[in-house]
């Protein structure tokens, strides 16, 4: 595999150093992509310069993970509106201590010349005084320099601090020690960390005289404008107690025809044929929405585990398709709450519940999920009413052994019309 050629056809290439390429056909190459520590997980944002680094090691090079335990006591302006609240030394270890467990499902740590390595660059900055660092790293950018990138010039009307502006410098240096120290001469990146990334190979060129390089992927937008990674509830996470599988699984699953074919080509390892094809099927009967649901399953596995998918969809066919009473009753409560956010939703008392209410009385009085017992009557004479995904009868009384958790029951009235009660 080539990289430069595996990116180019998956649309990840948006700046490229001149030189790269050269450099990259010479034989293993050294690169890395830095990873923010301000959470204890990564999210699908992140999934853009991780998968740079799994094509770099498919492609025979060695990818450096570089978690910025220092940087992240900083705070980079590349793309913020305002600073940045900074981190306490405990609060980043723990959060990359969790960041590491996560880049290790993508990355091969083995013992082969081109394994991936994390590197965090508080190792080598905890002990480097400032005026160490501004006598030696400080005197070979100039202040022209600095002003003159994108980042800076954004926020000046708004006001920039001192540690803000001085993040390039930073961000430089760390490039500069990992080529002296780990002969790495290639950083990648998403395109908004350009101005940072070539302030460290002229760093490299000015401290070091020697040659560095760098490539960096276009920012995702999606085809509506919303910010990719996000949804009504904040970004996707790939650790599962902040974003479920489920719900993991479903972001992929609800994309747009033209986001989810940018999405395949750069999250997807399958090879250029296998996407290619897919691509044809997908644009036959686009109503099936082949690409969603292989993405989806794809990297759900790879997030997450098969167990994991099979879960996320088996809570899809209860809210979509075909689940079963069995499956509805094995859902996690966390999960449960999550399908249903969007359904329409009422409570009942739990001294009602525990004395029995006859089934029409629970559908029209004291839930209104029907507007009226004469519609009640005449949904239940269809037979087209079920508790839970099980079919009553007019002469049901709904008990607390009827309750899914001890806490909910899922109405519906037909295949589409749904109703989520919570008893309080």
């Amino acid at each position: 595999m080539n990289f430069v050629e595996e990116l180019s056809w998956r649309g990840m290439i948006h700046s490229i150093m001149p030189g790269t390429e050269a450099e990259l056909e010479k034989g293993m190459v050294t690169g890395y992509a830095g990873f923010d520590p301000t959470a204890d997980s990564l999210h699908i944002g992140n999934l853009v310069p991780i998968m740079m680094l799994v094509f770099l090691q498919r492609s025979g090079h060695k990818p450096i993970a570089l978690v910025g335990g220092a940087t992240g006591m900083v705070g980079d302006p590349s793309g913020k509106s305002a600073e940045r609240k900074l981190l306490d030394e405990e609060t980043l270890n723990h959060n990359l201590a969790c960041q590491r467990k996560q880049l290790e499902q993508f990355l091969d740590f083995s013992d082969a010349p081109n394994a991936a390595e994390i590197v965090n660059n508080y190792d080598w900055f905890k002990n480097l005084s400032f005026l160490d660092f501004i006598r030696d790293v400080g005197k070979h950018i100039t202040v022209n320099y600095m002003m003159a990138k994108d980042s800076v010039q954004n926020r000046l009307e708004a006001g920039l601090s001192f540690t803000e502006f001085s993040y390039q410098l930073v961000q430089g240096y760390d490039f500069y020690w990992l080529y002296e120290n780990k002969n790495c001469k290639l950083q990648v990146g998403g395109s908004d960390q350009w101005g940072n990334i070539v302030t460290g190979t002229e760093l490299v060129r000015r401290k070091a005289q020697g040659s560095a390089f760098a490539v960096t992927c276009p920012l995702i937008t999606k085809a509506d404008g919303t910010k990719f990674g996000k949804s009504e509830g904040g970004n996707i996470w790939l650790d599962k107690e902040r974003t479920s599988p489920f719900k993991f699984y479903q972001y992929w699953l609800q994309s747009t025809d033209e986001d989810i074919v940018n999405y395949t080509r750069i999250f997807s390892l399958k090879s250029r044929e296998a996407i290619e094809a897919l691509e044809a099927q997908h644009a036959e009967s686009p109503g099936m929405r082949l690409l969603q649901k292989e993405l989806g399953k794809e990297l759900t596995i790879r997030v997450h585990s098969e167990a994991d998918f099979d879960r996320a969809l088996e809570a899809s066919e209860i809210l979509f398709g075909k689940g079963t009473a069995e499956a509805l009753a094995r859902l996690p409560e966390a999960d449960l709450l999550t399908i249903f956010a969007g359904v329409d939703q009422g409570e009942i008392q739990k001294a009602d519940i525990d004395a029995g209410i006859p089934i029409l009385e629970l559908l029209a009085g004291k839930t209104n999920f029907l507007p009226s017992t004469s519609e009640g009557r005449r949904a239940l004479k269809e037979n087209s009413i079920s508790i839970n995904k099980v079919k009553v009868t007019p002469d049901l009384v709904v008990t607390s052994e009827n309750l899914i958790a001890g806490r909910y029951l899922v109405l519906q009235r037909g295949k589409k019309k749904k109703f989520f009660v919570k008893v309080v």
